[in-house]
């Protein structure tokens, strides 16, 4: 096979050039193990295609071994084998001809006579040969159940040769240890291999994915009656019994009960700790000596004074507070002076020479603290250093600080606490030292975090934590109107919807084609000469996913729109997604273990590390189909090659979901409204969108439908109990 033309890593499909008798064919079909470099009898009948031309489409196929010395150097050259190249595979046959697979295979060390390989070499690739031959034995074998190339790859990279066991006796375990694999993915495995729909572990794997999947939805448990009924709507007709193998489940200590709520063993532990964490950092940090308060306005207003900081009183009483307390919590929306308060905060501490550090949820977010306040800020995974992932729900992970290895600051500043899931937060609370100040500033009325639980809102709930809420709007000026819409429709106040207002502008369009084509013409054409940056800098927000005017479409369109195919561009489709040189991508889920590295030439020291998180945005710098890999040039400068069996964490990001753009913000956004599902018409999806542009908002769509999202105050439902167990461990 000469090369691979096209190729869908998620249904192994693929189009094939091969050279037949000296001729060039092209080949056609399912051939998920088939590499360039490979040998293949294919047998087919031959199909016209309009577009494409004469092809063999594929009924069978066969890879047989390279049998001459020309077929085998091609085979080991085309990367198949790692640690291979054209150089090294050119002088191995060279010298064992027709016999070198057979040398590779029984006798590796004999490769060490050739001048560049050692005796370790030499077994790495006759390991690397036979590990190919296992993995195309079982990728064959998993291909018959349904199971796609890429998770074939993952099930064999997880259980080596003992795959088939795990298949055949328990195929339920992939949906706790595979990444992507669910419970549906594996009930289908299980019906192929012939299991009982009644088992009990089929049951206790439906129960867990059910917790899990509600997990995913922001949820911290549900309740007991909910999860059993529906776990039995996912089992089906034939189950085993569902509140036997729950409470089975109780007794093990699998699952936790409190109440008639049932957890995921991390969740329950996770909102324990954090409540009496809380608590227990809610101390005075200053003796009230008379006077004190007074001392502390007068130092606070000198700060502001020598800084033209514009204050009013209740950023006095924040800095002041925050000044006497363990725990401080600054809330308050748009404009409000919550960049000013934190300026006021960090200068009084630093007069007093504390050491300070300051970080967010995401990269983008702690670059806007950057920005805002001048001194570095982190993102908190960063701040806390990972160390390692464990395989408990996907979510828990080992970070270098902690309670034995606290972070070494007497003040911590966290930013767009609305982000921060409870997870996220257990791991904050354990690594922040007993004796510094605790410092939480966020927006309440933002959408809660994508991982589970509603911490901020919650923390806000308690009536013992020290909290100030700015109300104050000072940018009234002739930019405001996001401001001003913003509060009001936090309000819940309707506001104008006009095409006039140069920084708010509403367009009422009914149709999503028409929508699509005017997002297309704003973004490549009108916007950025408004606002004064490029079109890849205006970000468009959608409520959706699916549909006409959700993530997936709207990134096809725009990429067309802003990214056109081009001769000079590699591609690589992956799944139903195409990729493309200068793409805008989002990485969509936190991995701990991925590598990145700096460049020197964007950077005076080039710095590596590891792990990428939900919500980071780059541009793809390279495709490279030889390697099977691609490199993303992230905003903050790191780089990341991905294989090519990892794209399943990166998505376009030309659009993205009103609820990814958290913590972010853009010169201008597009936001396009028209008739979300009733789920998403909500009040504070509104509010999150359009406080995301900094100097421009763009709504297209219904009028009416904006209307109903401000009247409705109520969002999804989130089980949790944090906010109980925080009056708890208050009240002890």
């Amino acid at each position: 096979m000469d090369h691979v033309i096209f190729e869908s890593r998620e249904t192994g499909f693929k189009a094939l050039a091969l050279i037949s008798d000296g001729f060039d064919e092209t080949v056609v079909g399912r051939m998920p193990d088939v590499s360039k470099g490979d040998t293949v009898e294919v047998t087919g009948e031959y199909t016209d295609h309009p577009r494409f031309g004469v092809q063999l489409k594929v009924t069978s196929y066969k890879i047989i071994p390279p049998a001459d010395s020309q077929a085998m150097e091609r085979y080991l050259a085309s990367g198949a084998v790692t640690g291979v190249g054209e150089k090294l595979a050119s002088r191995i046959v060279s010298k064992f001809g027709d016999d070198t697979f057979r040398i590779i295979e029984e006798e590796p060390e004999r490769l060490a006579e050739i001048k560049g390989i050692s005796k370790r070499k030499a077994m790495e690739i006759a390991v690397a040969m036979e590990e190919k031959k296992d993995l195309r034995d079982a990728m064959v074998t998993m291909q018959g159940l349904g199971i796609s190339q890429t998770m074939a790859v993952r099930i064999y990279d997880n259980y080596g040769p003992g795959y088939a066991n795990i298949l055949r006796t328990n195929p339920y375990k992939l949906a706790e240890d595979i990444r992507g694999i669910g419970f549906k993915t594996a009930d289908e495995i299980a019906f192929r291999e012939g299991m009982d729909p009644a088992s009990e572990d089929r049951c206790k794997a439906a129960l867990m994915y059910v917790l899990s999947d509600a997990s995913a939805e922001g949820h911290c448990y549900l309740p007991e009656e909910m999860l059993v009924k529906l776990t039995t709507e996912l089992l089906g007709e034939e189950h085993a019994d569902v509140p036997k193998s729950l409470k089975d489940m109780v007794h093990a200590g699998k699952l936790k009960k409190d109440k008639d709520r049932i957890y995921l063993p991390a969740f329950y532990y996770a909102e324990i700790s954090c409540a009496r964490m809380l608590a227990e950092k809610n101390i005075p940090m200053m003796k009230d000596l008379p006077g004190i308060d007074e001392k502390i306005d007068r130092d606070v207003k000198r700060i502001a004074e020598a800084n033209g900081m514009q204050t009013d009183p209740l950023q006095i009483s924040a800095v002041r507070e925050c000044i006497k307390n363990g725990l401080f919590i600054l809330t308050g929306g748009p404009g409000t002076g919550k960049t000013t308060t934190i300026n006021m905060i960090i200068r009084y501490f630093l007069d007093q020479g504390l050491e300070i550090v300051l970080a967010a949820p995401t990269g983008r977010a702690a670059k806007r603290m950057t920005e805002t306040t001048g001194y570095e800020a982190a993102t908190i995974h960063r701040l806390l250093g990972v160390a390692s992932i464990q395989d408990e729900t996907g979510s828990s992970v080992i970070f270098q600080k902690n309670a034995e290895e606290p972070i070494e600051a007497d003040v911590i500043i966290i930013d767009e606490m609305s982000m921060v899931d409870i997870m996220l937060f257990k791991a904050l609370l354990s690594a922040v030292p007993v004796a510094s100040r605790l410092i939480l500033v966020g927006d309440a009325s933002q959408l809660p975090s994508v991982g589970p639980g509603t911490v901020l809102s919650d923390i806000c709930s308690c009536p013992s934590f020290p909290t100030v809420k700015l109300e104050k709007i000072f940018r009234q000026d002739e930019t405001s109107n996001i401001v001003i819409n913003a509060h009001k429709i936090d309000r819940g106040e309707h506001i104008e919807l006009s095409s006039s207002i140069k920084d708010f502008i509403f367009l009422e369009r009914d149709d999503s084609n028409v929508i699509k084509q005017t997002i297309g013409w704003m973004i490549s054409d009108k916007l950025p000469a408004y606002v004064g940056c490029g079109p890849f800098d205006v970000q468009v927000l959608t409520p959706m996913k699916k549909g006409a005017l959700g993530v997936y479409e709207l990134n096809r369109f725009l990429q067309q729109v802003l990214n056109p195919a081009s001769h000079e561009k590699s591609e690589y489709l992956y799944g139903d997604t195409l990729y493309r040189e200068g793409d805008k991508v989002m990485q969509t889920k936190n991995d701990y273990q991925l590598e990145w590295t700096t460049d020197e030439a964007l950077s005076s020291l080039a710095q590596s590390g590891s792990g990428v998180f939900n919500g980071d945005l780059g541009r793809i710098r390279r495709i490279d189909e030889a390697s099977r890999n691609m490199t993303v040039l992230f905003d903050d400068g790191r780089i990341v090659k991905y294989s090519f069996s990892d794209l399943d964490e990166l998505d376009l990001s030309y659009a993205m979901t009103i609820h990814k753009s958290q913590g972010s913000e853009y010169p201008a956004v597009i936001i396009p409204i028209l008739d979300p599902s009733a789920p998403l018409v909500y009040r504070n999806l509104l509010y999150t969108g359009i406080t995301r542009a900094k100097s421009c908002v763009v709504l297209l769509g219904s009028s009416g439908t904006i209307c109903r999202m401000i009247d409705n105050r109520g969002s999804n439902e989130r089980f949790s109990s944090f906010a109980e167990r925080l009056l708890e461990a208050c009240a002890h």
